[in-house]
């Protein structure tokens, strides 16, 4: 309870904010794994979170709305440096892609799928899980677009990726010339990929957590969030298979 106390008061430096709730919740569960591992090692006696109940406060997803994601893509922009960061996030948003895995990414890592047009085949960094993601006009235009950047040719990578931390520095000057008010992270393009791009189009949810390489379909799940235009989808869907029955 003192850890927790400590983390919830820290200021860790200038202009920086104390933990929140789940935070603490993290760096606590980070604590147990060590702990749990020095019980069965008998390094100590007994584990001191034996009856610590780690409360999580959950939080919605952001994701970028279909109109939010137009802006973006067609906003004229004239820095070279904000239209490249704002074109690999465009690219994340069609695939999905984490950083690192779109950092990561190789001419190697892509091929002819099962419909003959090309996918893209990324051994997960996170979980070492293969994803395969059919790849999209506007993805593979961005693709095409840098696969000779000299960035890229320098790296042997697809796209000219820079750090994480350049790369949100950058979205969070698109997101003002834009006037979107949301976070905009490289990691909210995932959340735009599951939501406004798959999920509002009629991919399913099972299609698209294989896409993503979740371990499970609960990590999926926490990243979606079902809106009623896709509920007005599917309803439709619906509708028409029952007006089909009953005139057959």
């Amino acid at each position: 309870m003192d850890f927790d106390m400590f983390l919830r008061n820290h200021v860790p430096g200038e202009n920086q904010k104390p933990c929140s709730n789940n935070t603490v919740m993290k760096h606590i569960e980070r604590l147990r794994k060590i702990i749990s591992m020095a019980v069965r090692f008998e390094w100590i006696k007994s584990d001191p979170f034996m009856k610590f109940q780690p409360k999580f406060i959950k939080k919605e997803r952001g994701f970028l709305t279909e109109t939010e994601l137009a802006i973006i893509e067609n906003k004229a922009i004239f820095n070279e440096s904000l239209k490249t960061v704002r074109n690999l996030f465009i690219f994340s948003c069609y695939t999905g892609l984490a950083f690192t895995d779109a950092y990561n990414l190789k001419a190697e890592d892509m091929s002819r799928g099962i419909d003959g047009e090309m996918w893209l085949t990324v051994n997960r960094q996170k979980t070492n899980i293969k994803a395969q993601i059919p790849l999209l006009p506007k993805a593979s235009q961005i693709i095409e677009k840098y696969k000779t950047h000299p960035k890229a040719k320098d790296h042997g990578t697809l796209l000219p990726m820079l750090s994480n931390q350049r790369f949100n520095s950058y979205l969070k000057e698109i997101a003002d010339i834009t006037n979107i008010n949301k976070n905009l992270t490289h990691h909210l393009a995932r959340h735009t990929f599951v939501t406004t791009v798959c999920l509002l189009n009629g991919i399913s949810m099972e299609a698209t957590s294989s896409m993503l390489r979740h371990a499970s379909m609960r990590t999926t799940q926490t990243y979606c969030k079902i809106l009623p235009k896709h509920i007005s989808f599917e309803m439709a869907i619906l509708k028409e298979k029952i007006f089909n029955q009953k005139n057959q």
